[in-house]
């Protein structure tokens, strides 16, 4: 008896000194920790602008950026309802669980069994005499194992996991930008074709007031049938043009309303006119596109990922450090199990160093050391895209500014050539060709300074989402 007491002391003692030395050899952490790479100097935009201030456009909630209440409500219900919103979120959903799962992995694993074992057994065998040919078994166990976090994998695998929930997160804001982006210009688009309808259906007024007055002048004969079949033909193609721009506000209403993830119908909206965004565009420094920009944030937290997955696959190298202990009751009749006497306990210590494995190790290394590297050229890419798409929108919103305010001229123009030419024409000055001539121009300005509208309110939009816009 007292040399069984011994023997469970210095089994103990055993696992103490055990547990010991995993400790003291957490401290030999081989792996690396992730620094954030210089290629974060090439975030700069080309722009004639100077920043005054750290505040830029990607910074204001999306809210106090689109005034339009109309607007506001369908972007509200996009950000609800859109299946890609809906699809992200499963996304975070799943990302969590498995970081979750890599924060315990510090802990030991316990696991419990009930088992029944019943054994035939040769009469000529080492027990079939002693145990009458059979054999009935009954086990309570518990089992706990542990491994040492020697070099660092247990930790790294927890800061990938980390890593790809954060990415996860970015990917769902990269795709809330997008969306409330995608919503408004289409919103803008078709602010831009109702304004367009509604200048034709004004120009096919007066095409056909100007067909009554063509043929009263032929009667009266100061112009002949030509004018009258030419004035006929200007308003057809003003019709013309009316059913195409009906077609495309029917099919920008459809998309909205998949935007929306509704059926498609129509859409409440207001005037092209009456939209009001900020009129200076403040963008803040170059280094902030890392703050705003989801993508961005998105691509380095996938290198961090990458970065630790590497220190993972360089763990393998090293032996590996686990201890386990199973404990329970074991009997051969069911109504000893839980006896005192049928206790057992098992501890085992071991150290494992892997030699020869079909090189899986270093090619899982390799690997991952490759796929760091994409990883880190993508962020790089990621980079140079916010970097230009920030410049593109910034000079796109600048020349549209500039058109508007030449086509606003053109358009007064022609409205006053038209006008000119009319009265001359009444007193037999002008040719009724310079008249044909001023009014389909004016009816091509004026569809085009919509349109240039349009392209202005679009470049604020893409700039806000280049900056990476999209708050609450």
């Amino acid at each position: 008896m007292i040399r069984k007491m011994k023997n469970k002391k210095t089994v103990l003692l055993r696992v103490f000194v055990l547990f010991g030395v995993a400790l003291l050899l957490q401290s030999c952490f081989v792996a690396k920790t992730y620094e954030r790479p210089e290629v974060l100097d090439e975030a700069h935009f080309r722009t004639d602008q100077i920043a005054r201030d750290s505040i830029g456009l990607g910074d204001l909630s999306w809210r106090e950026l689109f005034r339009d209440e109309q607007l506001a409500n369908h972007i509200e219900r996009a950000l609800e309802n859109n299946m890609d919103i809906r699809v992200a979120l499963q996304q975070i959903a799943i990302a969590d669980a498995y970081y979750k799962q890599g924060k315990v992995g510090y802990f030991p694993t316990l696991n419990a069994r009930g088992q029944v074992t019943h054994q035939e057994l040769s009469a000529n065998s080492q027990f079939g005499s002693l145990f009458d040919g059979s054999i009935t078994q009954y086990e309570l166990t518990a089992t706990m194992a542990w491994e040492a976090d020697v070099w660092g994998k247990i930790r790294s695998t927890k800061r990938a996991s980390g890593a790809a929930y954060l990415q996860t997160a970015a990917a769902h804001q990269v795709v809330k930008t997008q969306l409330i982006a995608q919503v408004a210009t289409v919103y803008y688009q078709l602010m831009m074709l109702d304004a367009q309808l509604e200048l034709v259906e004004e120009t096919i007024n007066n095409r056909t007031n100007s067909l009554e007055t063509t043929i009263a002048l032929k009667d009266a004969g100061l112009v002949t049938e030509v004018a009258v079949k030419q004035t006929e033909a200007q308003l057809l193609t003003a019709k013309l043009l009316k059913v195409d721009i009906e077609r495309n506000i029917a099919l920008a209403e459809n998309m909205f309303s998949i935007l929306l993830g509704e059926v498609p119908q129509a859409v409440n909206r207001g005037k092209l006119e009456e939209q009001s965004l900020p009129e200076e565009l403040e963008t803040g420094y170059p280094a902030m596109l890392l703050g705003n920009r989801p993508d961005v944030m998105a691509a380095e937290f996938r290198l961090m990922e990458a970065f630790e997955l590497t220190n993972v696959a360089r763990s393998q190298f090293y032996p590996s450090l686990a201890i386990s202990a199973t404990s329970g009751f074991q009997s051969l009749e069911a109504d000893m199990l839980l006896n005192p006497n049928s206790i057992f306990a098992t501890f085992v210590g071991s150290l494992t160093q892997p030699i020869f494995n079909g090189r899986r190790i270093r090619t899982e290394y390799e690997a991952s050391k490759s796929r760091q590297e994409i990883a880190l050229l993508q962020f790089r890419q990621a980079l140079l895209t916010a970097s230009r798409e920030v410049s593109d929108a910034l000079y796109s919103y600048n020349a549209a500014v500039e058109k508007i305010d030449i086509k606003n001229r053109e358009f007064e123009a022609y409205s006053l050539a038209v006008e000119y030419s009319e009265e001359l024409l009444n007193h037999g000055m002008a040719n009724y060709l310079e008249v044909l001539t001023a009014k389909e121009s004016t009816l091509n300005a004026g569809v085009q300074l919509t349109v240039m509208k349009y392209e202005k309110l679009q470049a604020v939009v893409e700039l806000y989402r280049a900056l990476g816009g999209g708050r609450e």
